[in-house]
């Protein structure tokens, strides 16, 4: 069988910020805590020691919630728990979930994975207050002590968990979508498939990021949207931005969306 030939028409790029309205914990190894230390840690930058957000954690979550939205059959066992995947090419055409997030290589019938997450770190302003103006317990986060009842003994067993604290700032993230023709990719399709990405930041916003979601913490907030735009054929260094001012939130991306999908369109299957 031939191999089949993919070619780029374009990239959509996706820039926003995110807020927490409570502590955050996306956590980070515990290797090496101390007795009476903090039981849950969050995941930091190694170089500025500052807690950042990882694209595989935002991405992930975009994904769980986009699945059970529609429901797909969570089919495939990670670790303790388990996502969609398509099994077959024919399912895989019709999947909005899997031809924007992926599927494993080895099914065979994949094509290019569109969506990429970076990781999303500190903005500088936010940084700058945790740092000289925030009372925190530890550099840049708080402790929130939960005890937990032994509902047979009555024990109480104490657990600290370190967190991010409310309304700090990470940004810009960057979500980068890509727009394929060839083999079974259909450019226009993708472009369609946009909708998935919007609606999966919907889904987080009322859901939780990260751990202890149940118990309070993870609520964020989109803000300052911008969408800018790459032509494949003629591929410059920057974005060409389409929301040249910056949305206030995914409310604003909605009341645009139509005209927004018309002009990538317009640009991009010309």
């Amino acid at each position: 069988m031939a191999a089949e030939s993919f070619r780029l028409r374009g990239r959509v790029f996706l820039s926003f910020n995110l807020r927490t309205l409570t502590g955050l914990h996306i956590g980070g190894s515990d290797v090496g805590v101390e007795i009476g230390g903090i039981d849950k840690t969050v995941i930091r930058d190694v170089l500025s020691n500052q807690p950042y957000i990882p694209g595989s954690s935002l991405r992930g979550k975009m994904r769980s919630l986009t699945e059970k939205y529609q429901g797909k059959p969570q089919n495939k066992p990670i670790g303790r728990a388990s996502i969609h995947t398509c099994n077959q090419k024919e399912e895989y055409l019709r999947c909005s979930v899997c031809q924007v997030y992926g599927v494993p290589a080895e099914k065979g019938f994949n094509s290019p994975t569109r969506l990429v997450v970076r990781d999303v770190h500190l903005e500088p302003a936010s940084a700058e207050r945790l740092r000289n103006e925030a009372h925190t317990d530890l550099p840049f986060t708080e402790i929130k002590t939960e005890v937990a009842i032994d509902r047979i003994t009555s024990v109480a067993n104490p657990r600290r968990m370190e967190r991010v604290p409310r309304d700090v700032v990470f940004g810009p993230a960057e979500m980068v979508y890509s727009v394929f023709a060839g083999g079974d990719c259909d450019p226009a399709r993708d472009i369609e498939n946009l909708r998935v990405v919007v609606l999966g930041l919907k889904l987080l916003e009322d859901d939780y990021l990260g751990g202890l979601g149940s118990r309070g913490s993870g609520r964020v907030k989109v803000e300052g949207l911008r969408l800018g735009l790459k032509d494949g054929r003629s591929y410059g260094p920057e974005p060409e931005w389409l929301t040249p001012a910056p949305l206030a939130g995914l409310g604003a991306l909605d009341g645009q969306m139509e005209e927004l999908l018309a002009e990538i369109k317009r640009r991009l299957l010309a």
